[in-house]
């Protein structure tokens, strides 16, 4: 179907920005990367416990997986004014770059190994890529997966799926919006992305590739039920196809936002700032309010991919704004 010109004229000017966000998170991600003196004097690193905390829904067995984290200038990637974002982190005692986490789920059903998204592998950093190896100290091996379902095809969220063309999940298939799927998978829009988006295009088509030719690759359509108790729930913005999840059993709910929200120290106060990787910022600020409101007025559970790990909690609505509460600490028994 053809474009209209202002449509054109929306996506281009979109892709730019998000391409200049892009540019910005290479700069931290990877501007560490250069040899100095002052690097071969530094400290020798040390290293956190494995990064999983688990919980249940209903009869569910819920198990978040941290890909690790990475450092973004997140005064730069929001659309609001840098000092209005640093006065925000700053009354939460943070600071830009903000160390952000990348969460991913894995829901046990009984009868299935579900996991939401797979983090970034070799794709976003050195920082990123511990999902396999927490996936294994929780107790659980990549062949055991049955499905997994991507909340979008962005690189921190697919470039766990493969690593040199090879199956990182041999035994599962894997599920997305084809909406998401027609978008970075089209050769066609990668030709005429900007030089610094080509990779996410490149990065979401290696991913998922090798799953395409094994015929382990099904994309489903908007809100459909994918497995018993897990649904897709449209919530294009971020994405064209951006998909959150809904995961019930026994009256217990949780929802899996996916990137609804990358900043809770901004975005909570104020649900109308998006960032630059949205490629609709008008649908991503109504899906984010759609969706939020829905959680809070539940008092669902929620699954958000960057906020801090384990990204679980609930949310309160006060006036225009919310609230997150971080779950509860407890221990399986």
């Amino acid at each position: 179907m053809a474009l209209s010109a202002r449509k054109k004229y929306m996506l281009n000017l979109n892709m730019t920005k998000m391409a200049h966000a892009v540019a910005l998170v290479s700069t931290v991600a990877f501007g560490a990367l250069s040899t100095t003196p002052a690097m071969a004097a530094a400290p020798m690193a040390k290293f956190s416990a494995p990064g999983f905390y688990r919980l249940m829904v209903g009869d569910f067995e819920v198990t978040a997986l941290s890909d690790g984290t990475a450092d973004l200038p997140m005064d730069q990637l929001l659309q609001e004014a840098p000092a209005k974002t640093n006065k925000a982190l700053a009354n939460a005692f943070l600071k830009s770059p903000l160390e952000t986490s990348v969460n991913a789920y894995l829901i046990n059903t009984g009868s299935k190994l579900v996991l939401i998204d797979t983090g970034a592998g070799s794709l976003f950093g050195p920082t990123l890529g511990k999902l396999v190896a927490n996936l294994k100290a929780s107790g659980y091996q990549p062949a055991e997966i049955d499905e997994i379902y991507l909340t979008h095809l962005h690189p921190d969220h697919v470039g766990g799926l493969a690593a040199e063309g090879n199956l990182t999940f041999p035994n599962a298939t894997v599920r997305a919006d084809q909406r998401d799927s027609d978008y970075w998978l089209s050769h066609a829009n990668m030709e005429h992305a900007p030089a610094s988006m080509k990779g996410f295009f490149q990065g979401a088509t290696a991913s998922l590739k090798p799953y395409i030719d094994a015929n382990k690759y099904q994309p489903f359509s908007a809100n459909t039920e994918l497995t018993p108790g897990i649904k897709s729930y449209a919530s294009y913005g971020h994405t064209a196809g951006h998909t959150s999840y809904v995961i019930e059993s026994h009256g217990s709910k949780m929802i899996v936002v996916g990137d609804l929200i990358h900043v809770p120290a901004v975005q909570l106060n104020n649900p109308d700032v998006t960032i630059g990787f949205d490629t609709d910022p008008k649908a991503a600020v109504e899906a984010r309010g759609r969706v939020f409101k829905e959680a809070a007025a539940d008092g669902d559970l929620v699954a958000a991919a960057h906020i801090q790990f384990p990204g679980l909690g609930h949310l309160r609505l006060k006036g225009k704004s919310y609230q997150w509460i971080p779950v509860n600490y407890t221990q399986m028994r």
